[in-house]
C-alpha cells in the first residue's frame, strides 16, 4: 500500500497536478511545464511531423510504385471472349472459324465470306487476370528534386513556426510571472500605507476626542482609507486572473508561484545577432528558397520525361486457373517530352521568377522591419529606465513629504486635506513606479523575443 501511495503522489506530481500553495511554481519550472504541456506547442509539434510525412512522400516517389491489378470479368463480345481467350494463352484456329470453313471445303462448296459463327457469336466467357506492374520514374527534369527542396524548406518553416509559438507562450508566462511580482509588491506596499491610514485613522480619533481635531477629518482618512482597501481588492482579483491564465498557459491548475525580482538585467544581445537569429527572418529566407526551388519546378516542363515499367501477368477463366502456363511479362519505357503548349510554360518559368523577386524583395523589408522595431524597443528601454530613475526619487521624496505633513498635522500646522492629498501622492509615485518597471520589463521580453528567446 505504501508503494502505491508513493507511486500515485510521484505521478501526481510529475503530471503538475500538485501545484498548490505548499509548492510555489518558479519561473524555471512553469517554462518547463509550458514546453510539454501547452496545447499550442503541441499543436506545432504536429505540423512538423505532418511536414515531414509529406517530405518522405516526395522522396518516395524516386523508387516508383508497385501496384497489384485484379481484373474479373464476364462477357459475350465477341471481342472480348477472343481477347480474353488470347490473354490467357487458350486461343485455337476454331475460334477463328477453321471448323466451319474446313467442313465447307471438305463438302467441296469452299466459304470464304461467310463470317464464322463461332467467332463472331461466341459463348459468353469469364475472365480472371491477376497482374503485377511496377512503375519508376527515370527522369523527371528534376522536378522531384525541386519538389525536395522545398518539402525540405517547408519543414524547416514548421520547426521555426514551432519555435516561435514557444518563445511567444514564454514570453506570456514571463510577463505574467512578472505581472504577479507587480501585483504583490503593489498589494504590499498599498498594505503599508493601509497600515499607516489605520494609524492616522486611531490619532485622528484621540485628537477629536480631545477636541484637536474635527468629526470631516476623520471622514476624510475614513475615505481615504476606502479607497486604498478597493485598490487592493482590484489588485488581488487580478491576482486570481493571472493565476487562471498561467493555468491556461500551463494547461493545468496553478495556485501559487514564486515570483521573481521586479527589475531585470538588459540583454547583451547585439542587433547584428538579433538580425541573424530572428525568427521571422529565418522564415522568411527559407521561403525565398521555396520560392528559388518553384523556379526549377517549372523549368522541368521544358525536359523530357522518361518513365521504365516491367509487369507479370496471369490469365484464365477462373481464379489463378493455370497461372504458371498462362504466365506473361512486359518490360518498357516511355520518353515524353512536350514540344509546344503555347507559351504556357514559359509563362510559369516567368510567373515563378517574378514570386522570387517579390519574395526576395520582402525579405530586405521583413530585415529592415525588424532592425526599425529593435530600434524602438531599445529606445523605448532607455526612456523607461530614465522615467524610472526619476520615480524612484520622486518617491523618496513623497514619502518623506507625507511623514512631514503627517507630523505636521499632529501639531495642527496642516489640515487633514493637506495629509490625504500628501498621501494620495505617495500612492500615486508608487503606482506609477511599478507601471513604468513592468513596462520596461515587457520591452526586454519583447526585445529577447526577437532575438529567438536568447538572454532568458
Amino acid at each position: 500500500m505504501k508503494n502505491i501511495l508513493a507511486f500515485i503522489f510521484i505521478t501526481l506530481y510529475f503530471n503538475g497536478s500538485l501545484l498548490s500553495a505548499s509548492h510555489g511554481l518558479s519561473l524555471e519550472e512553469a517554462v518547463e511545464l509550458l514546453k510539454s504541456q501547452n496545447l499550442e506547442i503541441k499543436t506545432a509539434t504536429i505540423d512538423i511531423e505532418a511536414a515531414l510525412q509529406d517530405a518522405k512522400s516526395v522522396s518516395g516517389s524516386h523508387y516508383g510504385k508497385l501496384d497489384f491489378i485484379q481484373d474479373v470479368a464476364s462477357s459475350d463480345d465477341a471481342g472480348n471472349v477472343f481477347g480474353f481467350k488470347l490473354t490467357s494463352r487458350e486461343a485455337n484456329f476454331g475460334d477463328f472459324g477453321a471448323e466451319e470453313f474446313m467442313n465447307n471445303f471438305m463438302a467441296g462448296s469452299p466459304d470464304y465470306t461467310t463470317p464464322p459463327q463461332n467467332l463472331n457469336y461466341p459463348d459468353s466467357r469469364n475472365f480472371f487476370q491477376s497482374k503485377l506492374k511496377y512503375e519508376v520514374p527515370v527522369f523527371t527534369g528534376f522536378k522531384i528534386s525541386s519538389y525536395e527542396d522545398i518539402m525540405s524548406s517547408v519543414t524547416k518553416i514548421r520547426k521555426l513556426e514551432k519555435s516561435q509559438v514557444v518563445n511567444e507562450k514564454i514570453y506570456e508566462t514571463r510577463k505574467s510571472f512578472y505581472d504577479m511580482a507587480l501585483l504583490e509588491e503593489s498589494i504590499s506596499n498599498l498594505n503599508v500605507i493601509l497600515k499607516n491610514i489605520d494609524t492616522l485613522e486611531a490619532m485622528t480619533k484621540e485628537m477629536i476626542e480631545v477636541g484637536y481635531a474635527k468629526k470631516i477629518d476623520l471622514l476624510e482618512v475614513t475615505a481615504k482609507k476606502g479607497n486604498v482597501e478597493r485598490l487592493i481588492s482590484q489588485m488581488e482579483s487580478n491576482q486570481k486572473l493571472l493565476y487562471h491564465y498561467i493555468s491556461f498557459l500551463l494547461n493545468q491548475k496553478v495556485t501559487s508561484i514564486k515570483t521573481p525580482s521586479l527589475e531585470i538585467a538588459m540583454p547583451s544581445v547585439s542587433n547584428s545577432d538579433i538580425l541573424s537569429n530572428n525568427l521571422d527572418i529565418q522564415k522568411a529566407n527559407n521561403g525565398l528558397i521555396i520560392k528559388e526551388s518553384m523556379i526549377d519546378v517549372s523549368k522541368s516542363s521544358y525536359y523530357p520525361m522518361v518513365g521504365a515499367f516491367a509487369e507479370i501477368a496471369t490469365a484464365d477463366n477462373k481464379f489463378l486457373g493455370d497461372a504458371n502456363d498462362h504466365k506473361s511479362y512486359t518490360l518498357g519505357a516511355r520518353l515524353t517530352w512536350n514540344i509546344f503548349n503555347g507559351g504556357i510554360d514559359s509563362a510559369n518559368v516567368e510567373k515563378s521568377r517574378l514570386d522570387y523577386i517579390k519574395t526576395k524583395a520582402q525579405v530586405e523589408l521583413a530585415n529592415s522591419g525588424i532592425e526599425l522595431k529593435t530600434q524602438k524597443i531599445r529606445t523605448e528601454i532607455e526612456s523607461f529606465n530614465k522615467d524610472i530613475e526619476s520615480l524612484k526619487k520622486e518617491l523618496a521624496l513623497a514619502d518623506e513629504i507625507y511623514k512631514n505633513y503627517e507630523a505636521r498635522y499632529k501639531e495642527k500646522l496642516s489640515s487633514m486635506s493637506d495629509v490625504i492629498i500628501k498621501q494620495s501622492e505617495q500612492i500615486q509615485k508608487i503606482l506609477q513606479l511599478q507601471m513604468t518597471l513592468n513596462k520596461r520589463n515587457e520591452r526586454i521580453f519583447a526585445l529577447e523575443k526577437l532575438a529567438n528567446g536568447e538572454e532568458k
